[in-house]
């Protein structure tokens, strides 16, 4: 097994939502959206660990960020995660593999990668730090941003990357938090079983419904103004099931079952 084949058997096995449209890709940007996507993987499990408390959180993910930060032209692997090997006992494989997913990309456009990786491991310590305490509509805005806004800008810049595909980046920015957001909705009791909530204070689920709406409309229009080709193939997949997704929530469901996934996936495609 070349390592491309191994690195989307650990996509798939902690996405079976974006592993489907990556695995798709053409080979060049297949690399590149998989080294983004397993590097955020890697410093989101970090901080979504159930077993490592808030301030430990914000150490590894500082050392994340600082390592690559560093980052150079033939630099070795185990470089990006030198900070965190005392953590290696604790942290799943995704995480502990870091300075891998980082190379997996084409060396022309991986720094953008791990400055955005670096950048957004920056702003989790921060947010691991507060307890993502979450009190208005702007700190929602905040930390949307931080962990999905962004990611709708890395995406662009991958898409102008490959072959100069242009794109609006406030609609960019609404496609990583309305998907964001749907994974709020729908994991908030698992959240404030931990002791989290990302409900500004006094908000309904019903203004949260609406906030996510307000952000999958701009995902929508972001999507539609693709140009046919590898970009417009991506989008259309996870958009398509955070909008399944909200809508079965709305009816009170859980989730979408496999064969909602299925249908959804073969209807985008």
């Amino acid at each position: 097994m070349n390592f491309r084949d191994n690195a989307l058997e650990v996509l798939q096995q902690t996405s079976r939502t974006f592993y489907i449209p990556i695995s798709r890709l053409p080979e060049q940007l297949l690399d590149s959206v998989a080294s983004a996507y397993l590097c955020m993987r890697a410093i989101d499990e970090v901080e979504d660990h159930p077993d490592i408390d808030n301030t430990t959180k914000a150490e590894i993910l500082r050392q994340m960020s600082a390592d690559l930060q560093a980052g150079v032209a033939g630099i070795a692997p185990e470089n990006f995660c030198r900070g965190i090997f005392k953590y290696e006992h604790i942290l799943p494989e995704v995480s502990v593999r870091l300075g891998e997913w980082s190379l997996l990309a084409p060396e022309s456009i991986a720094p953008r990668i791990w400055d955005s990786t670096a950048a957004m491991a920056d702003r989790m310590a921060y947010w691991a730090e507060r307890n993502w305490k979450i009190q208005t509509q702007s700190d929602l805005d905040h930390y949307t941003f931080s962990v999905a806004g962004a990611v709708g800008l890395l995406l662009s810049d991958l898409w102008a990357w490959y072959d100069g595909t242009q794109t609006n980046r406030t609609q960019a920015i609404g496609f990583g938090r309305g998907l964001q957001t749907v994974n709020i909705l729908r994991n908030q009791s698992e959240d404030k079983s931990r002791g989290v909530s990302f409900f500004p204070e006094d908000w309904t689920t019903e203004q949260m419904f609406f906030y996510a709406r307000n952000n999958l409309a701009l995902a929508d229009q972001y999507t539609q103004s693709l140009p046919k080709g590898p970009a417009l193939d991506f989008c259309k997949i996870p958009l398509a099931l955070a909008n399944g997704t909200l809508d079965i929530l709305s009816l009170g469901k859980e989730k979408l079952t496999r064969s909602d996934v299925m249908h959804l996936v073969e209807q985008a495609s």
